[in-house]
């Protein structure tokens, strides 16, 4: 990702400033001499319960509050983010800016959310269907968001009738109740990110989220759910370091998947001292 920003970052209709890496574990690592980093807290031993994700709203609390941010606004993106093109600030008027979920329905968990977001704030689509990323938002903003966030994601935690429902998205939700109850309104770009396999064309896309595996049989068809004769997933290396020059993948298949691979390969390709 770092790679890519720094590709885009001048060109032109790019209005993004610094880069950050937020690191949770407490702890420095061999990154942070090439990747500006701020290194947060972890929370106190136990209290993610096992998911790990919950450090996330506690690490931003920490890093709004101690870090000297020059920008007004940021934009939360993740490690498995690539930036295809130079990303303009797309919030206005107030409002953030995010990517909709097909997943977050606020609508359909109306009755568990209410816990959490009371009547008196109003309907329950004033809540976006968003996580926290990709989202702009302004910093002032995010600073109000951010302590409210970290809480709302704890207490669901706690609720075992919450957690059991939203399971590893749970703090997405958290953060979507978060901005609404500060009165932080998301225009929704569906266009912000694709998700390969599933989105097959780059078309406006600012990112690719390669969340997903991408498996195929050397015809190009797909084989998801089936370890293909072609394949690259992000949980191959979960130990290891991605080898340069990753095999494309065969004919037929999807030019997002393609570009996909082509942009990692660029990337190690450059970043030096790759794997060592």
């Amino acid at each position: 990702m770092y790679y890519w920003f720094k590709k885009f970052r001048d060109q032109p209709g790019s209005e993004m400033g610094g880069f950050t890496r937020i690191l949770h574990s407490g702890k420095s690592d061999p990154f942070m001499d090439e990747i500006p980093t701020f290194v947060a807290q972890p929370l106190p031993s136990g209290m993610d319960q096992g998911y790990i994700v919950l450090n996330r709203p506690w690490a931003f609390v920490q890093w709004l509050q101690q870090a000297d941010i020059k920008e007004d606004y940021i934009l939360m993106a993740e490690p498995d983010h690539i930036i295809v093109k130079p990303i303009p600030n797309l919030s206005r008027d107030g409002l953030g800016a995010a990517f909709p979920f097909f997943y977050i329905e606020p609508k359909k968990y109306e009755s568990l959310l209410r816990k959490f977001f009371p009547d008196e704030k109003g309907p329950i689509t004033n809540i976006d269907p968003i996580g926290n990323s990709p989202v702009i938002v302004g910093k002032e903003a995010l600073q109000k968001i951010a302590p409210t966030w970290m809480n709302v994601s704890l207490t669901m935690k706690k609720d075992p009738e919450t957690d059991k429902a939203f399971g590893w998205v749970l703090e997405m939700y958290a953060y979507a109740v978060s901005s609404a109850l500060h009165d932080v309104h998301n225009i929704l770009y569906k266009e912000f990110m694709i998700q390969p396999p599933w989105d097959t064309e780059i078309g406006k896309a600012y990112i690719i989220h390669y969340t997903y595996g991408c498996d195929y049989d050397l015809k190009g068809k797909m084989t998801y759910g089936k370890i293909g004769e072609w394949r690259f997933d992000k949980r191959s290396y979960d130990n290891k370091w991605p080898p340069r020059n990753l095999p494309l993948p065969p004919p037929g298949v999807p030019d997002s998947v393609v570009t996909l691979v082509k942009m990692v390969n660029e990337a190690t390709a450059n970043i030096p001292n790759w794997g060592s």
